[in-house]
């Protein structure tokens, strides 16, 4: 069975690869994972905020802050936050590309251009296949409008794009209010491939400390019908690479994902609880439902349930909703 797909312009055996996470970290389980199947793998992110020069920038805040109680200057980041600096991020996308075959594909997390756009030539310069790239921000001024927010964007995936050789992907949220709309922008501004959908560490409120915590609890098959929607509805309808990340688990999962139009699948949690294997597993099983059902490849069967080629495209609007409520109410005791 004929399972390769193109992911960023990248020709793949088949569309499973390691997401983003700390797996990467260690060459050990980067060289198992190659072994156990996948396709590729994308590092952790380095966030913008690690680009600056974290001591002289901790400094200033915390003279800044001397008149205010000690409790206040927990606002501020420590570099102790984060595992990994930008020299010691280059160097791994080296040693990395040196320990496998498969794509190597960095990724950045950030929402300023003038940081994002140089150290993403590094990135490239120390042998990274793509560019994975997270512009997502919590924004908290109620003069800021969605459209700017939107502007701001395209505007660090255009710069850096505009500086790279290597494909650009955009890992984004689900909350736009036109995700489609927002996706063409990004293709227009030079981006390859889409990411649905980014996962954040919530705030976690504790009413015993009084402290604001963090919380993000490993992923599960529950939240694949959000990413399904939103794939079915680009497919066919942008040019970009879609990329599912977050909610696939099981094969069926990530045959939903190929049926709704994803060319490639992102998973983390559960090849994190189920190992490497896990990527031979799901290829066998996704090619022996191909098989069984009279496909001779992937491409054969990717987006036959997108929006525009399944029978009832209402299913992914708000016409499903209408009925889900009408259904409901038959069943209420």
């Amino acid at each position: 069975m004929d399972l390769s797909t193109t992911y960023l312009g990248i020709p793949l055996p088949h569309p499973f690869l390691m997401g983003s996470s700390p797996a990467a970290d260690d060459l050990d389980l980067v060289r198992r994972l190659e072994d156990g199947g996948s396709a590729a793998i994308v590092l952790r992110s380095l966030f913008e905020e690690q680009l600056l020069e974290e001591e002289e920038a901790g400094r200033a805040a915390l003279a800044a802050t001397e008149h205010l109680s000690a409790e206040a200057t927990s606002y501020f980041y420590a570099s102790s936050d984060f595992t990994v600096g930008p020299d010691e991020y280059l160097e791994q996308v080296r040693r990395v590309k040196t320990a496998v075959r498969i794509p190597v594909i960095a990724s950045l997390n950030g929402v300023h251009l003038d940081r994002c756009a140089g150290f993403a030539r590094q990135i490239q310069a120390a042998g990274a296949d793509a560019l994975e790239l997270n512009v997502y921000d919590v924004i908290t001024d109620p003069s800021c409008s969605g459209g700017a927010v939107e502007d701001a964007q395209v505007a660090v995936v255009e710069a850096v794009r505009a500086a790279l050789d290597i494909p650009v992907s955009v890992k984004i949220s689900p909350f736009y209010a036109s995700p489609l709309h927002f996706v063409h922008r990004l293709e227009q501004a030079g981006a390859r491939g889409v990411v649905l959908f980014n996962r954040f560490f919530d705030p976690d409120p504790d009413p015993e400390s009084l402290e604001v915590g963090r919380a993000l609890a490993p992923s599960s098959s529950a939240e694949l019908p959000l990413r399904l929607r939103w794939t079915a509805i680009l497919s066919g309808r942008t040019h970009l690479s879609l990329a599912v990340s977050g909610g696939v688990h099981t094969p069926q999962d990530a045959l939903k994902a190929i049926l709704a139009g994803a060319d490639a699948i992102q998973v983390v949690s559960a090849v994190l609880r189920g190992g490497p294997s896990w990527f031979a597993t799901a290829r066998d099983a996704v090619g022996g439902w191909l098989e069984a059902h009279g496909y001779a490849s992937l491409d054969e069967a990717r987006g036959v349930l997108s929006i525009d080629r399944v029978e009832h495209p209402g299913a992914y609007s708000r016409a499903n909703y209408i009925r889900s409520l009408a259904q409901l109410g038959r069943t209420r005791p």
